[in-house]
């Protein structure tokens, strides 16, 4: 194997610091008492914030100090380091800041470890080269960074990303590094427009080369012995006899002769055309239903208006033609207390409406015209849609019957599969699956907070399981003024591998733009359904958990009515026995799945990599990106049968043990005070911390059940790329864009300017911002932005003037304005949803609340600010590695 790089760590001494929040004497390991520390309100308007940073030693009084202004000298010159394990380490010491009579010190925010330089470091690398699959010497490219991949044999990191790429080759190993030993696991993931497509290969009906014993697909890894009529499998190791007609000579370095012309025997990724023995029923194209909810609340919302006209753009273009797949059909649904079934046969003049008022004896009243090409009858439908605000304009049943629309819709479908789309806007409390009102607010902050967080009882949970079995999927858009219990109408989705979205208090005005683009999304994802996922591992290995959202009847596969490019899962890898060093861990992924336009596939990825007995080495080759997706979805779980209380616990008490576990083994020649990172995992107490202020895990008392919930399931299911940016925003300046310079197109993407680290401290008030999520796109515009600017991106020349309703920029002439369009696109692209524009007027907007909970370095969503939190998880260390009361020491910070 070729020389592994060698990777360095960072390393602080800390000081004792001085914090507006921190009460004396309080432990280090302990957050701020509640309603301490920054406040979570933006300033009054007018107000804004302070431009002069505070005295050293007062820490900040309510708000952070201005952007960019230096407050401590200069690190010290450059010093040779002292060796740990051979590797070269970065060295960090805190500056002190000028001393003044009964001041302490305070650490430098630009001092400690920054997720934009890292970011930034591993974009500049892969825009320069291609990354290499099977490559031993580079680093797999973060989930941040736009790359190109090349699949030399092992699978694109979009599809499969390992928690560390050198596996552990005892347990005793992996339990002294303290790191998890997973996979995040993203089946269906778009390639970026510059890669090579995925190859289909048919072995006609005899079906691909498969192990005997362990049933693994071949693969690059399996190797050919006794002139080629053999095959060793990679996973169990058996030897099977090549099928005759699958039989190639070997050359003298034991490779297949035709090896040019088998992409099976060459890429990680591949996809096999199969046979019948593969069907659980004859393939066909999907069918995407829309159920719309017509009574009073979706009426008078404008939520029924705004669904018409997001299910004509997402499922035909401006000219009439269908963005479906070739084959696919649609039907439309509406729903009260009774459920509104539509006749769109090609050969009508105008739909014919049945009612099916019997709803606790569901049945489908039509056998054709249910279901029709979107191609043939484009007038019809979209005459339909129009129709229908109109027609329930006088509607006043407040009781939408949700659990018969899936008990119809699942009939209608059980020999086809495909996709149901609904829109609910209420609790429901009549028909099949009634539901109750439960949600207590006393409840919120306790122990018996987590039963909100299970369904009241299995009739969705039931139905759920055999929308699966029909291969239905079912994608949810609550629409809720009230207590909608998102934890029991959210099986429907999270057990079918759908999805659900949610528009509180629904505002057309404000969500309508959103709620159109998110339809649009779902629909056009690649999507396939009657799906079964089944993860192997090599000799010494075993999967022991599957987190994410989907339905399990065994212990090994997992079945999936639907599945997106989006979806993604979690599997954990524990030991079955010592691992050789020589040989390398295999992991293969096996999806079995109906294609959108109804095709029969099996889609394989594979995955070698080496054995490591060093514990250097398994940090040094550890994936922070994947480790912190791969807790989050193991934390979900937890939270359903521990107080989230103990669950936050827990991931601060990991973070330590991990760091601690780095810190005795790698580097314990350093000095006890020193906080040493391994350069991997340097931005780990970062991004522990923002999953510890994300709302699916936060404390306090204003987050509602069913948002937090909501949360919950969505981070289940989100892939490594995208859970980096909901945890820490990705934040650009766009107030002084060069038109020479930003933003530049290459190799199919856009170069954007530098990023900004998410803090007020960051922000400068004369300055404009674009900060995004993967869920919206905030654009903050200081209260000092020149009107120029303005002029040139809104057409208005004072603040006051900006919309802060609009979430389309308006189309002028100007190169800045043009720029910022590109910039948003590009964004836009690259987000699985909708980015709604939310624009941020500083001191003016109540979305500034909004916007600064985005900014998670600082101390908000009832947690404390990065530099605190650092230094907490110092002491706690430190505790953990000496077991010994701390040692203070005071320096520059020193970088060697």
């Amino acid at each position: 194997m070729p020389p592994l790089p060698q990777a360095g760590a960072s390393s602080y001494d800390p000081i004792t610091p001085s914090y507006g929040a921190q009460n004396p004497g309080q432990a280090w390991n302990q957050p701020p008492a509640p309603g301490q520390g920054y406040p979570q309100q933006p300033p009054a308007p007018g107000q804004g914030y302070p431009q002069q940073p505070p005295a050293p030693g007062q820490g900040y009084s309510q708000q952070p100090p201005a952007p960019y202004q230096q407050q401590h000298q200069p690190p010290a010159p450059y010093q040779p380091p002292q060796p740990s394990m051979a590797q070269p380490q970065q060295q960090f010491r805190p500056n002190q800041a000028p001393a003044q009579a009964g001041s302490k010190s305070r650490i430098d925010p630009d001092q400690i470890p920054s997720p934009v330089a890292v970011q930034e470091a591993d974009q500049q690398e892969w825009d320069k080269m291609p990354f290499v699959t099977n490559s031993r010497t580079h680093a797999t490219p973060l989930a941040s960074t736009d790359f190109m991949a090349v699949d030399g044999g092992n699978c694109n990191p979009r599809f499969f990303r390992m928690t560390t790429y050198n596996i552990p080759s005892t347990e005793d190993l992996l339990n002294t590094a303290q790191l998890p030993m997973g996979l995040v696991i993203q089946p269906l993931a778009k390639l970026r427009a510059d890669e090579t497509p995925i190859d289909t290969v048919d072995f006609g009906d005899s079906g691909p080369a498969r192990c005997r014993r362990c049933k693994a697909y071949i693969n690059p890894y399996m190797i050919f012995t006794n002139g080629g009529q053999r095959f060793v499998c990679n996973m169990c190791l058996f030897e099977n006899e090549v099928d005759p007609s699958y039989f190639c000579n070997l050359d003298m370095n034991g490779r297949r002769l035709d090896l040019d012309q088998r992409p099976e025997l060459r890429n990680g990724t591949i996809e096999f055309a199969v046979p019948k023995e593969y069907w659980n029923k004859t393939p066909a194209p999907a069918a995407y239903v829309f159920a719309i909810d017509v009574s009073w609340n979706a009426i008078q919302s404008g939520m029924l208006a705004q669904a018409v006209e997001g299910i004509k753009n997402a499922v035909w273009d401006e000219n009439g033609a269908s963005r479906l797949v070739p084959g696919a059909q649609i039907g439309i649904l509406t729903y009260d207390k009774n459920i509104h079934f539509y006749n769109l046969s090609p050969g009508l003049e105008q739909a014919q409406m049945m009612v099916v008022p019997d709803v606790n004896d569901v049945f489908v009243p039509l056998s054709e015209g249910f279901l029709v090409s979107p191609e043939t009858t484009h007038d019809l439908v979209v005459s339909l849609l129009d129709m229908l605000p109109q027609l329930f304009a006088e509607n006043k049943t407040t009781e939408p019957v949700i659990g018969a629309v899936v008990q119809a819709v699942r009939m209608a479908l059980e020999n086809r599969g495909g996709k149901l789309i609904m829109f609910q806007t209420s609790l429901p409390t009549y028909g099949p699956g009634a539901l109750k009102h439960r949600d207590d607010s006393k409840l919120y902050g306790t122990d018996k907070e987590r039963t909100l967080y299970a369904p009241q009882d299995d009739f969705y949970r039931k139905l759920a399981e055999q929308c699966v079995d029909a291969g239905l999927s079912i994608d949810l858009f609550l629409f809720p003024n009230a207590y909608i219990d998102v934890a029991t109408l959210g099986c429907l989705p999270s057990i079918t591998g759908g999805e659900t979205l949610m528009f509180p208090n629904f505002n057309v005005a404000r969500d309508g733009a959103k709620f159109t683009g998110n339809i649009a999304k779902i629909v056009s994802r690649p999507y396939g359904f009657n799906a079964l996922m089944r993860v192997r591992c090599s000799t010494g290995l075993r999967i022991t958990e599957h987190f994410g959202n989907f339905h399990m009847k065994n212990s090994t596969d997992l079945e999936l009515a639907g599945i997106d490019s989006e979806k993604a899962f979690g599997v954990l890898v524990k030991h079955d026995g010592k691992l050789d060093e020589k040989t390398e861990a295999s992991f293969q992924v096996a999806l079995l799945y109906t294609t959108a336009d109804g095709l029969r596939r099996v889609r394989v990825h594979n995955f070698s990599t080496p054995v490591a007995s060093l514990l250097g080495n398994v940090f040094r080759w550890a994936d922070m990106d994947t480790t912190i997706n791969f807790l989050s979805k193991g934390a979900i779980a937890q939270g359903l049968s521990k107080p989230l209380n103990e669950v936050r616990d827990a991931l601060t008490e990991k973070c330590v043990k991990i760091l601690s576990a780095y810190r005795k083994n790698c580097a314990s020649s350093t000095a006890p005070g020193q906080l040493i990172l391994p350069e991997s995992f340097k931005l780990f107490p970062l991004y522990a911390l923002t999953l510890l202020k994300s709302k699916s895990l936060r404390s306090g008392k204003d987050i509602n059940s069913d948002m937090r919930v909501h949360q919950m399931r969505m981070l289940k299911g989100m892939g490594v790329s995208e859970s980096i940016a909901f945890f820490y925003p990705r934040m650009i300046p766009v107030h002084s864009l060069d038109e020479t310079v930003w933003p530049v197109k290459v190799a199919g993407r856009v170069l954007l300017p530098p990023l900004v680290r998410v803090s007020y401290a960051r922000l400068n008030p004369a300055g404009a911002y674009i900060l995004e999520n993967g869920q919206n796109l905030y654009f903050w515009l200081g209260r000092e932005v020149p009107s120029e600017f303005l002029m040139d991106v809104f057409g208005v020349a004072t603040l006051d003037e900006v919309d802060p309703g609009m979430h389309y920029l308006p189309e002028l002439s100007t190169p800045t304005n043009t720029q910022i369009r590109t910039i948003q696109a590009y964004m836009e692209r690259q987000r699985p949803k909708y980015l709604n524009l939310v624009v941020v007027r500083q001191g003016k907007d109540q979305s500034e609340i909004e916007f600064s909970n985005q900014l998670v370095e600082d101390k908000n969503n009832d947690a404390m600010s990065y530099v605190d939190y650092l230094c907490a998880i110092h002491r706690m260390i430190q505790t953990e590695v000496t077991s010994r009361p701390h040692e203070v020491h005071t320096g520059l910070w020193t970088t060697r």
